[in-house]
């Protein structure tokens, strides 16, 4: 047991491990805690975690959670569904609603369906109202390792009625174990993002990535000084327009000190991509170290945000008798 909420509820603490990946994963969140990569020299830490219970209620912003029901940003947390205007919750303070609301999927206790040595899996039951959203949703998590330095991360959901789903692992990964990420050097597979407005809510269009900041077609550093100051990232990369059956690869990251490089294939047409400029996190972390800006960066895969309000971006919607799935994998080497 990793400990246990204000109500009682036990989180429990699972590991998996093999291919030279040894992975913590908590049920808060259904979230990966930790997760080391020994290619053959001894483990190397890869994503950022914290200790307590407790440092998680407090300071956790996601970190290595399931975000959901919705993934990222709904415009003033409304849409209208077959007619029928959803009121979603907001955080105290905030315009518009983000990773599901004030207790969204990141922030809940997942049940344990399947303990293994080499997967496991939760699942939550979100009911009917739930932050707003209608229908009672049935997400189940399945983490596994899936081949030499593979994990990989399954996300499904049913429900009893109309609604929204999209999911997204929110890893923050640091592959040199630094104080930021700011040198590691990324790759990504996309022709074209979707910019946004100063409340990082998209303006609807769907523009080139070439002669602009968000160009990674080619690697590079995630540093760019730009007049005067340092390009931050919160923005979603169009890797496609659909889904795919299987995971395709949408982006490489590489930790230039230790050589550590991570792949991220994925189902998902969208790529959210956070550089974490603002995390300031007042308590040590696994491994002691403390987490200030851009300690460690997201690769979210999931539909684009606030698409629930966007018909030109596609569909969230989840009907009964029909299954969301997401299938994302993330593939360690080293040079």
């Amino acid at each position: 047991m990793f400990g246990f909420l204000p109500d009682g509820t036990g989180i429990a603490n699972l590991w998996i491990s093999g291919g030279g990946l040894s992975v913590g994963i908590i049920g808060y969140g259904a979230s990966i805690r930790e997760l080391t990569f020994d290619p053959g020299d001894g483990p190397r830490r890869t994503v950022l975690g914290l200790q307590t219970i407790d440092d998680y209620l407090a300071h956790a912003s996601h970190m290595g959670a399931i975000a959901g029901r919705y993934a990222n940003r709904i415009a003033a947390g409304r849409f209208t569904l077959d007619g029928r205007e959803i009121e979603l919750n907001r955080k105290p303070g905030e315009t518009h609603h983000l990773h599901g609301g004030v207790r969204g999927f990141g922030k809940r206790a997942w049940k344990v369906v399947e303990r293994g040595t080499k997967a496991c899996a939760l699942e939550l039951v979100s009911p009917d109202g739930d932050e707003g959203y209608p229908g009672q949703v049935t997400a189940r998590c399945r983490y596994a390792i899936a081949g030499d330095g593979i994990l990989r991360i399954e996300l499904t959901a049913v429900t009893d009625a109309p609604t929204v789903v999209n999911l997204a692992p929110h890893s923050y990964f640091n592959l040199d174990g630094g104080p930021d990420v700011l040198d590691h050097v990324l790759e990504i597979a996309a022709e074209a993002y979707t910019p946004v407005d100063a409340d990082l809510i998209p303006t609807g269009d769907i523009l080139p990535v070439a002669g602009t900041d968000f160009d990674f077609r080619r690697p590079r550093p995630i540093r760019l000084e730009r007049d005067g100051g340092r390009v931050a990232y919160d923005h979603n990369f169009v890797v496609a327009r659909d889904r795919a059956v299987e995971p395709r690869f949408i982006a490489r990251a590489t930790g230039p000190k230790t050589g550590t490089t991570l792949e991220v294939w994925s189902t998902e047409p969208g790529l959210q991509v956070y550089d974490a400029a603002k995390m300031n996190i007042p308590v040590p972390g696994t491994g002691g170290r403390t987490f200030g800006p851009a300690a460690g960066f997201c690769l979210e895969p999931q539909l684009f945000p606030d698409t629930p309000n966007r018909p030109d971006f596609g569909s969230a919607e989840l009907r009964p008798g029909e299954t969301y799935r997401q299938v994302t994998e993330y593939r360690f080497s080293a040079r």
